[in-house]
């Protein structure tokens, strides 16, 4: 509608002589525009012999005051609505008081006032008991059925209480679980960390003896090679050292080791009666072998004794 409206005045405005620029003429529209008119118009019947408050004026401001009113003015319908079909039950419900009134006065002969303190107590109890199981009225069949009603209401939430019951037992044993699992992991937890605390220490132990253990090697290695220092200053032989002598030792053992197979090969041979020449030629040989392993064993060992200190061979003499 504004498109059309706004090329009808852009056509007229060009006829005219003068023409509206695009902005202006959405602007012109928009305050001359139906909406804004019908938002005014509600503003006036809301605040009524008050001033409107100020506000902008744009198409969103609009818009939403226009939505507004249109939710106003439909809450005012719904309420209207509601108002008159209360006012007509309240119509019914007074015929109906008026007939049930007019049917114990003049066909019964009863009133109010000619009831019994008794009587008028029975009344008023039928009444009350009538509005709070919301019966349309006081008959038998009525109350049979509000009865019926809230006898079903009450089974299902003795139903959904015993429901509750049980989910509420189900989660107490969960949370009952729960609660001890959470104490053991504690206990675990108190555990591992006083573990981890004698490991701690246990490793600051062994640190420390290790670190003792390191000066010390130092210390010794230091010493040792002082000593050796200290020595080969003063002549020492180095192969009287200790491990000098150690391999002679050994070399030593490995020649008694090689002279038993010789013992044993020779005192096979000794035993031998057949040939006496050739016994007589291997039993020379035999001995001249033996001869000279005893002779280099001699001889090592002599080596041996001169090598050693004064000290140590007094000390074997």
């Amino acid at each position: 509608m504004r498109e059309v409206k706004g090329e009808t005045n852009t056509q007229s405005s060009q006829r005219s002589g003068y023409f509206l620029s695009p902005h202006l003429a959405v602007d012109f529209f928009f305050f001359f525009s139906p909406i804004l008119w019908q938002v005014t118009l509600w503003l006036k019947e809301v605040f009524e012999n008050q001033p409107i408050p100020h506000y902008e004026v744009n198409p969103q401001t609009v818009e939403i005051l226009y939505n507004l009113k249109e939710y106003s003015e439909t809450r005012e319908r719904d309420l209207a609505f509601l108002v008159e079909d209360t006012e007509q039950k309240a119509a019914e419900y007074e015929a109906q008081a008026k007939y049930l009134e007019d049917l114990l006065t003049k066909g019964l002969g009863l009133s109010l006032s000619s009831l019994s303190s008794e009587g008028a107590t029975y009344l008023n109890t039928l009444v009350n008991s009538a509005i709070t199981l919301g019966t349309k009225d006081t008959s038998l069949a009525s109350f049979f059925c509000a009865i019926n009603d809230m006898s079903s209401e009450l089974y299902a939430t003795e139903s959904k209480n015993k429901e509750l019951e049980l989910e509420l037992a189900s989660m107490n044993k969960k949370l009952t679980a729960a609660l001890a699992m959470e104490k053991r992991l504690e206990e675990d937890l108190r555990k591992t960390r006083d573990y981890l605390e004698v490991e701690r220490v246990k490793a600051e132990s062994r640190s420390q003896n290790l670190k003792f253990l390191r000066d010390k090697s130092e210390d010794f290695k230091i010493r040792i090679k002082a000593a050796e220092e200290k020595l080969a200053a003063n002549g020492l032989d180095y192969s009287l050292m200790h491990q000098s002598l150690v391999s002679m030792s050994e070399k030593l053992e490995e020649m008694q080791k090689e002279v038993v197979p010789v013992k044993r090969e020779l005192d096979s041979y000794l035993d031998l009666t057949p040939n006496p020449s050739l016994v007589q030629v291997k039993v020379e040989e035999a001995r001249r072998e033996l001869n000279d392993l005893e002779a280099e064993l001699s001889k090592e060992i002599l080596m041996l004794t001169l090598e050693m200190p004064e000290s140590r061979k007094n000390k074997f003499t």
